[in-house]
């Protein structure tokens, strides 16, 4: 009989990954609106902006169907959708 992996496995590691990565950016983000000035301000309502346009996003894929039929695969599509804005917001972060 084939061993069957647990999703829930990887999913946990994936989440940890994307907790990681937030961090970073929370840290990333904190140290530009806390040099002030028009990019801080900038960033903050970017940063306001970008969680409600995330959230809107998640909930009409949810009420749309697309966020799978069985709970791992709405947890990996989840962490997928909100990873996705994670790592893009990490690299335009990271620049100079």
């Amino acid at each position: 009989m084939a061993r069957r992996r647990n999703p829930w496995v990887g999913l946990a590691w994936d989440s940890w990954a994307l907790g990681l990565e937030a961090s970073s950016v929370v840290g990333l983000r904190s140290l530009r609106i806390a040099a002030g000035g028009a990019s801080g301000a900038a960033e903050a309502r970017r940063m306001v902006s970008e969680k409600i346009e995330a959230a809107v996003a998640w909930q009409t894929l949810v009420l749309t169907g697309g966020r799978g039929v069985t709970a791992p695969a709405a947890a990996a599509k989840t962490l997928k959708h909100y990873g996705r804005k994670v790592r893009a917001n990490r690299r335009r972060l990271q620049k100079p």
